[in-house]
């Protein structure tokens, strides 16, 4: 019994070792190209970076950068401020707009499945370069589509891209166009892993498809609805492309979003400390989106397990 008990202990060590092994390449990789950067950005924030003669010359400031990033960066504010309305607006009509997309192609017919998932998905095909050529020609101001069907109609021509007023909700509607059918992909693929039998047996209940669609599917669709609205939300904060193309985070403030405050500050203005702090500042902001975000799905779980 006890050679026994020694051979089941040296094969435990031995699996454990083997587990570590196994895992330490990725744990290396991790910490080198994850955990080691954000502990570099924490150091050039709490530094003033500058170069002479070609090589950087770090002096160590403290916590000035973060003062001054709290009580003098107005532009990167208003930056956080666009972002969240972004945020919110963009996400909610994605979500509104991919859920009805993806409910459509669930109750289509064979072909007209085919058809629909066809056309739902082809604006995230379509590569940023040419989002952005393409709506620029549709919203222009002297020549765009848009714009010629409102005179044509004998309506007075917007400026969609260079008023304050229409500028961000420009950008929004591009951004709804482009990121729809990434929501719709992943509900729809929540729709089709649904068990059937759940809707036949509903149907002795309900009366209306509005009403499987209230107590069936939305309370079944749950946890994938909350996955993909974090996941999109996560991912909006990360816009840029879209404004870099469009309005340049212009007019003024109008389109500013958090990460063309932190690539200005970075790369035009060489400012390498402020604009580490603006990154740790971003970066400490969507965690806590996550952690909401993780705690709001763990709660539901427990209620609908409970």
């Amino acid at each position: 019994m006890a050679t026994r008990s020694l051979d089941a202990a040296r094969i435990e060590r031995a699996n454990l070792w083997w587990r570590i092994g196994s895992l330490a390449p990725a744990i290396i990789v991790l910490a080198l190209l994850s955990i080691w950067p954000v502990f570099n950005l924490g150091y050039l924030s709490l530094s003033d970076v500058k170069w002479v003669s070609g090589t950087a010359v770090v002096d160590f400031v403290g916590l000035r950068n973060f003062h001054e990033l709290f009580t003098g960066e107005a532009v990167y504010w208003a930056g956080v401020r666009n972002t969240i309305i972004f945020a919110i607006c963009a996400v909610t009509l994605q979500m509104i707009f991919g859920f009805t997309m993806a409910l459509a192609v669930r109750r289509a017919s064979k072909i007209g499945r085919s058809v629909l998932t066809a056309i739902f998905l082809l604006p995230i095909v379509i590569p940023p370069i040419v989002i952005g050529a393409m709506w620029r020609l549709l919203l222009g101001r002297d020549f765009g589509i848009i714009n010629t069907l409102l005179t044509f109609l004998g309506l007075p021509q917007v400026d969609w891209l260079g008023d304050p007023r229409f500028a961000l909700m420009s950008v929004i509607v591009v951004d709804v166009w482009h990121w729809t059918p990434f929501v719709f992909l992943l509900t729809l693929a929540g729709l089709e892993s649904l068990d059937r039998e759940v809707f036949e047996a509903a149907k002795l209940d309900v009366k209306s498809r509005w009403q499987e669609l209230r107590y069936v599917t939305i309370p079944l669709m749950m946890p994938t609805i909350l996955i993909t609205l974090a996941f999109r939300m996560i991912l909006s904060f990360k816009v840029f492309d879209e404004i870099f193309l469009l309005t340049g985070g212009g007019p003024g403030t109008a389109t500013e979003v958090i990460n063309f405050s932190i690539n200005r500050v970075f790369f035009a203005q060489d400012r390498v400390g402020m604009g580490s702090a603006m990154s740790l500042v971003t970066i400490f902001g969507v965690a806590v989106l996550i952690v909401l975000a993780n705690t709001v799905r763990r709660r539901r779980q427990q209620r609908a397990a409970a």
